[in-house]
């Protein structure tokens, strides 16, 4: 199978990771690249491809080993593979970079459901540092005035907006959104199936018929066609001795006659799986469990007089009748995005911050619970405006599925 670089993917990644090699006089270059984008595009892929291209020995570290039970691990964790890297470049001669998968995964918070733990605030101090310091890098309880080389660090994700602003400013990290256009996606899904006959025009129309799948949908569908011979052998060996067969037979693993790579067929099975995604996100079958475990309290102050910026949601009745109608402090323009977010599928989110951390963008999340009705959102904002009416308050709009934020709009201002 050949696979296929993308030009501006390659130039990118390349002249970070050359530059910081580089010493050039009074050029601050930023240690770390933050490449994020949609799920599914391969963004770490095209950055092993790169770096094998380039003869780059790459250290590896999960989002996944930035959390630990013991606190200070992760932390010392980073130092140990930076330290380890630089005296790699040192002995062997040859670039290396650290490569940090999934980083927002590992150290960014999503929403208040995310807890934001010892070990994040000591991930995030310690990767500014190594940004800062990048040839003074230190494990606990020890000290080499030796100066370390420089090692270029990469880190992959889906959201930086998640992630300690100060770590993603420019001076320490340079960001790279990857969206393949057209010409990236046929050449690589084109890659994909360059063992398989399809012909250019085969590929275009299957990216016409599958326009807002990711990359990896195509990968999954080849990964698919096999299934019908697998499913064959194992009923033809039986499915008790099917484990013998493969494991620890001596007769070796079976072969497979080339199956139907017709373009008709795949897009056959790729129907299949954009049905199963469908399914999933019909389901949401987690909205109904947490509904029951997290009842959303209301509010039933009405005392909060509103602000000059704020409109009542109705007027008090005139014609006598013995209904009450009270003022709502949120505005008739917020309730409206309220009603938008809830229609579109998003999770609502409410946070918080003083005056003195606003100027650094230290929000913090009111806990509001689960919101899946419009009155729940409207009470879980009036109690949040009530309890913090002196703070600043926004709305945030959450895309689960994405894992971003789609609307943060601030809604209430101290004084």
């Amino acid at each position: 199978m050949s696979y296929y670089i993308s030009p501006r993917f390659e130039e990118k990644l390349a002249v970070f990771i050359t530059k910081n090699y580089l010493n050039i006089p009074n050029m601050r270059v930023p240690l770390i690249l933050g490449i994020h984008g949609r799920k599914g595009e391969g963004k770490s892929f095209q950055c092993e491809l790169v770096m094998e291209k380039m003869g780059v020995e790459v250290t590896h570290i999960s989002g996944g080993e930035l959390e630990s039970p013991d606190a200070g691990d992760p932390a010392r964790l980073l130092r140990l593979r930076y330290r380890e890297t630089a005296e790699l470049i040192k002995v062997r001669g040859q670039m290396c970079v650290i490569m940090i998968n999934d980083l927002d995964a590992g150290a960014g918070r999503f929403d208040q459901g995310t807890q934001y733990t010892v070990n994040t605030q000591l991930v995030n101090a310690t990767l500014m540092n190594i940004a800062d310091n990048p040839t003074n890098v230190q494990l606990p309880g020890s000290y080499d005035a030796t100066p370390l080389h420089r090692v270029p660090i990469i880190a992959t994700g889906n959201d930086f907006s998640t992630l300690y602003a100060p770590l993603i400013r420019d001076g320490r990290m340079e960001k790279y959104y990857w969206q393949p256009n057209r010409d990236d996606k046929t050449g690589i899904v084109g890659g994909i199936f360059s063992e398989d006959g399809l012909s250019s025009q085969e590929v275009e129309r299957l990216l016409e018929t599958f326009p807002h799948q990711a990359i990896d949908f195509f990968s999954a569908l080849r990964s698919r066609i096999y299934d019908e011979q697998i499913r064959d052998f194992i009923y033809e060996v039986g499915l008790e001795r099917i484990s013998q067969r493969v494991v620890k037979s001596l007769a070796g693993l079976p072969e497979f006659r080339r199956p139907d790579f017709s373009l008709s067929h795949l897009i056959e099975i790729g129907n299949l799986i954009v049905a199963e995604q469908q399914q999933v996100d019909n389901n949401r079958l987690v909205v109904e469990y947490n509904r029951v475990l997290n009842f959303p309290q209301h509010n039933t102050s009405t005392n909060k007089a509103p602000t000059n910026e704020e409109l009542p949601i109705s007027q008090p009745s005139t014609n006598g009748s013995a209904k009450h109608h009270h003022h709502s402090p949120l505005t008739l323009e917020t309730q409206a995005q309220v009603r938008e977010l809830l229609a579109n599928g998003y999770k609502i989110g409410v946070e918080h911050v003083d005056e003195r951390r606003f100027r650094t963008g230290s929000w913090q999340s009111c806990n509001v619970g689960t919101i899946d009705a419009e009155s729940d959102a409207i009470s879980t904002l009036e109690r949040c405006l009530t309890e913090y009416n002196d703070e600043y308050i926004r709305l945030v709009g959450i895309d689960t599925k994405a894992k971003r934020r789609v609307v943060e709009q601030i809604i209430q201002r101290p004084n």
